[in-house]
Parts: C-alpha cells; structure tokens; sequence
C-alpha cells in the first residue's frame, strides 16, 4: 500500500461538476484529500509474459496449492502478515460524532497512513455500512483472513468494548481498539515520565479521570495495571463509584477496580488533592479545581481541539502539562503508539496484544525521551524516529514474553 500525499489523483468527478467552485481552491486539506490519500502499488514487477506467468496464471496457482495444503503458509506467500484492516462505522469519529460510513473515509485513509508512515505497516481502510456490534463482529470475522491484524476505530462507546472482546474471542489476530489502548498507552508513558521528573514512583500518586468513555476505561484499567496509588474516574454524573445505582455494566465493572478512596461527589471535588488529572471529555474544569490539586501536580488535558484546561490556566498550578494538540509541548498522540505495537505484534505474528505487550509499548516509549527529560519534553515527538523502532522491538519481546508468538 502507497501512500499517495503529494500528487493526489484528479481525474474523477468534482464538485466542480455541479458549477460550484471547487472546496480546493481556497482550502489546503480540500486539495490534499482530492482524489484519496491512497493508492494501491505492486512491489514486483509485471513487463513481459514471464513476469505475467509468475505474479498470476499459471504460477500463481502452485502458490495457492501450497498454501491449501499447508495454511500457515500464507503469512510467507502473501502480504497478510504485514496488513491491518482499519475498521470503523463511522459513530464516532473525531470529535465529529457520528457522521456515518462514508464521511469517515478521510479518517480512515489518514490512520492508515499514519500507518505506513510511521511503523511500516499497510493498512486497509474499511468503513462498515452497519452499527449493531453482531452485524460488525460478524462483518469483520468474515474478512479475516485477509488480514494479519485488526485496528478498531472510531466506533461508539458501550459497543466498541463488546466488538473487541467478542472478535478477540474468535479470532487469532490481534485486534486492537485503538481510541482505547492506543491512548492508553501514550498517557502512561507520559506520566512515567512525569513521575521520573518529580522524583515519584506511580504508586505515589492519586489520579483523577474525566471521562468515562473508552479512552477513560482503559487509561484506568492500565494506570491500575501500571500500579497507580489510587485512580477515580468521572463521568458526567460524577465520580464512578460502586454506590451509585445508575451505572453501566461497563461502568460498574470499572467501580470495582478503580476508586479505592471511595470518592463521590463531582469530578470537581474529587481533584481536591490530586496529583494528575487526566482529560479525556471535553467541557471545561473550572480553574478552582485545577488550584486545589496537590502541589506539584500534572495536568494532561488531552480533548481536541479545545483542552479541558488551558495550557496558560494549567502552568499555573502544574508541574507538568500535556494536551492533544500539536501546537503544545507534550502532545499525547496515538501515533506514537499503534504503529509500533501492530508492527511489533506482526513481526512475530502474535495471536492477541496482551496487557503485558501494551504495557510493555509505554515503557518503550518512555524510554526514548531518556536523559532529555523536561517538564515540556515527558514523551517524544512522533516524528522522533526512534520511537516506532523502540515500541516495536519492546512489543515483540513481550509478545514472545507471554508466549502469543507464533514465530
């Protein structure tokens, strides 16, 4: 797969058909997404008749009787083991919503070029005509064996818990829930480093999450993997807690793990103290609550584009601020993350990414930043080439760690 960025295609119908004038003339991302941002290119060679009788018929054919005879060649013949399908249904895209299938194809390409970009992997872009998480699971098993991973994207809360773990039970490729684990994943290496900076260990510290969302369940569900002193997490409602009656099963499951304090009350009362707020919601936190975190506290304010708490407002009480945008120090970026873990994953043609591999990926991470370590350096830039490398060779020791390689 190839990504095509700097001569995108123009050859198809516009908007210029209908005598509007085109989007791409007073607008740059209009005229980048003309025509995709992906193309499709051979890696061998078809000139002449030879090369036609190797790469189809009749060469092709010993190929695929070998492979019928003995299916775990596939991975060596074909390019399954080096492709993920990027599969979406288009309810939450962004911080659009749900805008349907189709409007998430530009996403779509874009994550898989990002991709390409950054861990070397091809990725394929699937937009899923359907929402029920059946539908979707049944959807996706069926194209499995075309694929050597599988990134879920983009796709509602409460269901994309159900879709991962019902596909993650009936397939033996990784299938990985990137707004979750992705985001995870590069919160906790920016908070090691955060600690690392301070002086801390992660069990010294109390954290705060805003959001009970995908990204929220699974920064807690790592941070209490990781060995967080303490983790409560908010909803709209408030601090989820094993008291109140109005919970989901996912969020009741959350209250028994999380919230060892037995805070209640709102997200407001339970920063009192903190000593990291973690924003994965949106809305605003008043500046009050931001001042009455413990002392030396870290503020990671990661909704886009407008953070939960602003940078200037959180300098003012925090030691260390992260947000989701490129244009702050410390940006938490899934893009530092996915790539590295799938080409990991791949590399050894793991079965499943275990916590252990994803944990495995933060610390990796982490590392990179190494002796530079700064209050506005606590996680690399995605474009440092060092970090795809680093979380790919982590994530394929620890696949074979917890015996889920398969070579």
């Amino acid at each position: 797969m190839a990504a095509e960025i700097v001569n995108p295609r123009s050859d198809r119908s516009t908007d210029q058909d209908s005598g509007a004038e085109p989007l791409d003339s007073f607008d740059p991302a209009f005229a980048l997404h003309r025509g995709g941002k992906m193309a499709v290119q051979a890696t061998v060679p078809v000139r002449d008749k030879d090369d036609l009788s190797l790469a189809y018929t009749p060469g092709v054919a010993r190929v695929c009787t070998a492979i019928a005879e003995q299916p775990e060649l596939v991975h060596d013949y074909t390019w399954k083991s080096s492709v993920v399908a990027v599969v979406t249904d288009g309810t939450a895209v962004l911080g659009l919503g749900d805008i349907g299938p189709e409007a998430s194809l530009p996403v779509m390409e874009g994550k898989a070029i990002l991709f390409k970009q950054f861990g070397g992997v091809d990725a394929v872009p699937i937009a899923l005509d359907c929402t029920d998480a059946d539908e979707i699971v049944e959807t996706v098993v069926r194209l499995a064996p075309s694929f050597g991973g599988v990134n879920l994207e983009d796709i509602s809360a409460p269901r994309c818990f159900e879709i991962e773990r019902k596909l993650q039970e009936r397939l033996d490729i990784p299938v990985f829930h990137d707004d979750q684990h992705g985001t995870a994943v590069v919160t906790l290496a920016a908070l090691r480093n955060a600690a690392r900076l301070s002086g801390r260990g992660i069990g010294e510290l109390r954290a705060v999450i805003s959001g009970a969302g995908a990204a929220g369940v699974a920064i807690a569900r790592m941070l209490v993997e990781a060995g967080i002193g303490d983790v409560a997490v908010a909803d709209r409602k408030g601090v989820v807690s094993v008291d109140r009656a109005d919970l989901t099963p996912v969020k009741r499951e959350l209250a028994e793990f999380t919230n060892k304090a037995g805070l209640t009350g709102s997200l407001e009362d339970a920063l009192a103290g903190a000593d990291v707020f973690i924003g994965v919601s949106g809305g605003t936190v008043p500046e009050t609550a931001v001042a009455s975190m413990a002392k030396g506290a870290f503020v990671f304010a990661m909704a886009n584009p407008d953070p939960e708490v602003h940078p200037d407002v959180a300098h003012k009480y925090a030691a260390v601020v992260a947000t989701g945008r490129s244009d702050f120090p410390n940006q938490i970026n899934n893009v530092l993350a996915f790539p590295g873990i799938f080409a990991g994953a791949l590399q050894v043609r793991a079965s499943r990414i275990t916590e252990g591999m994803k944990i495995a990926a933060a610390e990796a991470l982490a590392g990179v930043v190494g002796d530079d370590l700064a209050a506005d350096y606590v996680i690399p830039s995605p474009f440092d080439e060092r970090v795809a490398p680093a979380v790919t060779a982590a994530v394929a020791a620890a696949a074979r760690a917890e015996g889920v390689a398969r070579r």
